[in-house]
């Protein structure tokens, strides 16, 4: 079978290529892509090439298709599996393998398997790792956005806390306490405070900093302050560039008290001291951005880290309960992971969308890989739709969900290009 795939060959070098895939053994699996959403960590590497540390070999000698966060359809099954696996179940996958101690990772260590081509062949070692999930939801981009939203979910669950009492951690951000995040309106920063909103032992003010006027404005149309209040808690939008003194009004929300836990997502040293500063007794500060600069440094109070136990932590990726948590909350409707996502777009846009994934503005860049279609900006649907009815179609369905991407848009994007969402017998089409 035939796959198109976007695939790194060296430092920035990105092309769509056409090949055969190799025969399936018995202990992998064929799958077709339908959706993949672009991660900055792709972006990097990109810009990194072989100096990855997730890449194994050489890119010359055999480029790896890129893509994580992947959903799609099960094609065909090896042998070893089909008691486990059927055609045609929806599935998403866990890329952090961790397998056998080693950095290896779907979307930058394997030439036959990424989220960012038509078809794919799964790995033993994913499978035997139960990092290919079956999915049961209703859209393909709610199973693409469940890894970034479990390392969301990774990042709350890292949070810890202390007492006078013994030496025992409670896990997780203070049961009724104050939550800030900074840099919060960025597509992450976002689910962090859907995410913090439904949990029913998390935080009661939840405070989002952001020093985008814009941001902060879809911000508050995709996650209302009424939101949180149908829920009991308080969600309050602050933009520093309107204030005298960001951490005497940050503190002023908390009564002077401080926050018990402060996320810091964005790799920016002032935020990070500024989140510092508003810590309250026994605060845990997250240092949740993953910054490029590996000599990004900060000055910390050491006076409060001892006499007030305030502390910092750091993580990347997720594990296995996040992402099942992620699944499950999106299952549910308990979360919505559209709000994370500003722009569509077709196979071909996404080595161009990769490369140039920092300076895009707005969040989450979402991929179908069977069509062809240029990035295209959720905003931009309306006045696309005077000239072409997709667009008008898809900018009211959008309208519909406070102007979110949707399973009623993903239906009629793939309609529009007949993509078939159901499982397809091996040598079958590979194009849209």
């Amino acid at each position: 079978m035939k796959t198109k795939a976007v695939r790194l060959h060296g430092v920035n070098d990105l092309r769509v290529d056409e090949f055969e895939l190799p025969a399936l053994k018995e202990d992998e699996i064929l799958v077709k892509i339908i959706s993949d959403s672009v991660c900055m960590s792709t972006h990097k590497l990109a810009k990194q090439g072989e100096a990855h540390a997730r890449v194994m070999g050489s890119l010359t000698e055999e480029p790896v298709i890129i893509g994580h966060e992947i959903a799609g359809l099960i094609v065909e099954v090896g042998s070893k599996w089909q008691n486990r696996f059927q055609k045609g179940q929806k599935f998403t996958i866990q890329p952090s393998l961790n397998y056998k101690g080693s950095m290896i990772t779907p979307g930058y260590s394997y030439p036959y398997f990424g989220g960012d081509c038509t078809y794919a062949i799964v790995p033993k070692e994913v499978i035997e790792l139960d990092c290919l999930i079956p999915y049961e939801g209703d859209a393909f981009f709610s199973a693409s956005l469940s890894e970034p939203v479990s390392c969301v979910i990774a990042g709350f669950n890292r949070n810890f806390h202390t007492n006078s009492l013994n030496h025992d951690f409670d896990r997780g951000v203070r049961k009724g306490g104050n939550l800030a995040i900074l840099g919060a309106c960025g597509p992450m920063g976002l689910e962090a405070i859907d995410y913090a909103i439904q949990l029913e032992d998390g935080p009661q003010l939840i405070v989002a900093v952001d020093a985008s006027a814009e941001r902060i404005a879809r911000a508050k149309r995709v996650l209302p302050t009424e939101k949180a209040e149908n829920l009991k808690k308080k969600l309050v939008y602050l933009n520093p560039a309107e204030s005298e003194d960001v951490v005497a009004e940050l503190l002023k929300l908390t009564d002077q008290a401080g926050y018990d836990d402060v996320f810091v997502y964005a790799p920016i040293q002032a935020l990070i001291e500024q989140a510092d500063q508003i810590l309250g007794k026994d605060g845990c500060l997250n240092f949740f951005a993953g910054p490029v600069d590996k000599a990004l440094s900060a000055n910390l109070n050491m006076y409060n880290l001892h006499y007030k136990y305030t502390h910092m932590i750091g993580f990347t990726g997720s594990t296995m309960t996040d992402m099942h948590e992620a699944i499950d909350l999106s299952s549910r409707k308990k979360i919505d992971p559209a709000i994370m996502i500003t722009h569509i777009g077709g196979l071909d846009a996404a080595a161009e969308t990769t490369l140039q994934l920092p300076s895009i503005p707005g969040g989450k860049k979402l991929i179908y890989t069977q069509i062809d279609l240029p990035l295209t900006a959720i905003e931009d649907f309306q006045q696309l739709g005077e000239a072409e009815p997709l667009f008008q179609n898809l900018y009211q369905a959008c309208e519909r969900h406070a102007g979110c991407w949707n399973k009623e848009a993903e239906d009629i994007l793939l309609d529009y290009f007949e993509v078939a969402v159901q499982s397809e017998e091996k040598g079958g089409k590979t194009d849209a």
